[in-house]
């Protein structure tokens, strides 16, 4: 058998080219520092793009939409490639509208509750998976990653954070959706919406769309799963360079960085593309009550058929190309500011 290095698997060289490390207490913090950081950069660059979602799927503008469309368009056959032409024309406009009628600030509507939320829900979603991913393996796995101990450790960071933030959501998403009516908005602020689910509706107001947050638990896991996957790539790229004993040139740290950036997107794009469906789910089931106090979705299961009966299952894809312009940059934002964070600190 021969000894030369490159006849070594490159899967069975990434553990011992790389020294096997116990984080200190104080080590294993950087995550949640890190997924801070990541999360805020992102809420702030990509905020209005997360107000049109938000109102794309909410059922009063998407009937305006509907309206609008029925009026300017003719009836056509649609394609794929003239519905997402429409789509994001649509987004476009949507995005003019806001400025022109509501004024800049508008587009940055419910961004406070989002820092307030994206911050901790980034960091405990980072802490969790990145030290549970450690502990799962160091425990179960003999100190090796693997498929599943990626699958289990966001799994349990998605539930843990939903769990911790869902009250932060239904805030910014009311926030989002409150439109002027007679000049007067039903929520001043933050605080006075939180005050005000919890006079009219009880703690159990603060946790609606709980359950469409669950089962959107299968989007992060996913994302999670698709990123350590390609990021697993490029590091055996890396990984065969220096076996050759080949110096890292400026190319190699860009296709390294720009690799793990391509990553976070892609992972992003494609599950969230494929778990769609429960975004909207959630906003319905977040949507103020009507005036008299009743709710019009009152659960998931009952969410899911009523808009499927009353809309068509195109109605649970609403706000698509608008979510996928934010998320996509964004998961890149926040997992390269996420990656250069550990990376600094040595924690990577």
């Amino acid at each position: 058998m021969s000894s030369d290095p490159t006849d070594i698997p490159l899967t069975s060289t990434v553990a011992s080219i790389r020294p096997k490390k116990s984080l200190s207490f104080s080590q294993s913090w950087v995550h949640f520092l890190a997924g801070g950081a990541g999360g805020m950069t992102g809420a702030v660059l990509t905020s209005p793009l997360d107000v049109v979602k938000t109102r794309l799927q909410s059922d009063f503008y998407r009937d305006q939409i509907v309206s609008r469309r029925a009026a300017t368009l003719p009836q056509k056959s649609c394609t794929i490639g003239r519905a997402a032409a429409r789509h994001f024309s649509e987004t476009c406009q949507i995005l003019g509208d806001i400025y022109r009628v509501e004024g800049p600030r508008a587009l940055f509507k419910g961004l406070g509750p989002n820092l307030v939320g994206v911050v901790p829900a980034r960091a405990i979603n980072f802490y969790t998976y990145g030290n549970g991913k450690r502990i799962i393996a160091d425990s179960f796995n003999n100190g090796r990653e693997s498929t599943w101990v990626h699958l289990a450790s966001a799994a349990i960071a998605g539930i843990v954070t939903s769990t911790a933030t869902n009250p932060i959501w239904l805030v910014k998403t009311r926030l989002q959706l409150d439109r002027q009516e007679g000049g007067m908005r039903q929520y001043k602020n933050s605080f006075d919406c939180l005050l005000q689910v919890f006079r009219k509706e009880g703690v159990v107001g603060l946790y609606r769309g709980m359950s469409a947050s669950y089962l959107g638990v299968t989007e992060s896991t996913m994302q999670w799963v698709l990123y350590e996957h390609f990021k697993k790539i490029i590091t055996e790229r890396s990984v065969g360079r220096r076996l050759l004993s080949l110096e890292p040139t400026g190319w190699d740290t860009f296709v390294e960085w720009g690799g793990k950036l391509g990553a976070a997107g892609s992972a992003k794009f494609l599950a969230a593309g494929v778990t769609y469906p429960h975004e909207v789910l959630r906003t319905r089931l977040r949507q103020t009550p009507t005036t008299n106090g009743q709710l019009k979705y009152t659960g998931l299961i009952q969410c899911f058929k009523l808009v499927w009966k009353e809309e068509g299952m195109v109605a649970l894809y609403g706000g698509l190309t608008a979510h996928l312009m934010r998320v996509v940059p964004n998961a890149a934002i926040m997992f390269g500011a996420y990656e250069l964070v550990l990376h600094m600190t040595g924690s990577s």
